[in-house]
């Protein structure tokens, strides 16, 4: 007869090596969450859980015919998602290629924040300032990929100077939409669904049709900046903020894209605080 001692090990070290192994699992499906977040992978992850889900409820109900269609379906499942998933699987393997898999310092994040948010304000004033029109496109939760296939790929570094090239009149790329994705310039030159609604004032033109538009279908942040007047607008969720003046402008993309600031947050309980005290 086998003993307890011999059946069930809570020797430390295997405590700690169990524990390591439940964190690593975790952190793993964190990660590949995190990397199909906002792209259409996830729309078929759920089509993917609704066949299994299907399959144990025509075993459960004995519906053999269903089920041997749903048994044939997940037999080759294996295949159906690497091939799926394809560009979500190169996107982690290169993460994981550049030591990039791996989550920023705090610290480190909040420098990148405000470096991107001084980059798109320097661009963007320099071009409302010298009425150069521009279209930028911010992606957030949904997925942009079919639009930026619609213009030329860059996959580049976000800095003003490019922003602006991008949209100097004449230049190859300035009649459309750059679009920004994992905080980089993914394409420039796409191409924005054109909203139809009527209750649009007639004096907006193709960009800022085109920015309502996208923020009609996802929940995009789209900056405009006038060819006409220079004036700096902004559409999510599609409503549009127009006239902004650069401190308006930052402060709305800021909260938008990245969330309030810790000590914003941390200022407005206290303050409620004081005032409920």
């Amino acid at each position: 007869m086998p003993t307890w001692d011999k059946l069930v090990d809570f020797s430390p070290v295997v405590a700690l090596v169990n524990i390591v192994d439940v964190l690593l699992v975790w952190y793993v499906l964190y990660k590949l969450i995190t990397i199909i977040k906002g792209t259409k992978a996830v729309q078929l992850l759920k089509g993917i859980f609704v066949l299994i889900i299907a399959r144990f409820l025509t075993g459960f109900f004995g519906l053999d015919t269903l089920r041997w269609m749903m048994d044939q379906v997940l037999q080759w499942s294996f295949l159906a998602i690497i091939i799926i998933f394809q560009p979500e699987l190169r996107r982690a393997l290169e993460q994981l290629g550049r030591g990039r898999l791996f989550a920023r310092t705090a610290m480190q994040e909040e420098e990148e924040r405000d470096r991107l948010m001084t980059a798109l304000t320097k661009s963007v004033s320099y071009m409302a300032k010298r009425r150069i029109g521009a279209l930028i496109s911010i992606e957030k939760e949904t997925g942009l990929s079919e639009y930026i296939e619609t213009g030329t790929a860059m996959d580049s570094y976000i800095s003003s100077e490019l922003l602006i090239n991008i949209f100097i009149p004449n230049t190859p790329l300035h009649d459309g939409a750059v679009i920004i994705q994992n905080n980089r310039i993914a394409a420039a030159g796409c191409y924005l669904p054109l909203s139809e609604s009527p209750f649009i004032s007639k004096e907006l033109g193709t960009r800022h049709r085109a920015a309502i538009g996208i923020s009609e279908v996802t929940d995009a942040i789209t900056i405009i900046v006038s060819e006409e007047t220079g004036a700096v607008s902004v559409t999510v969720e599609g409503e549009i903020d127009r006239e902004l003046t650069i401190e308006e402008f930052e402060a709305k993309v800021r909260k938008i894209w990245f969330g309030p600031l810790p000590e914003q947050t941390t200022n407005s309980a206290w303050k409620w605080g004081r005032r409920n005290g």
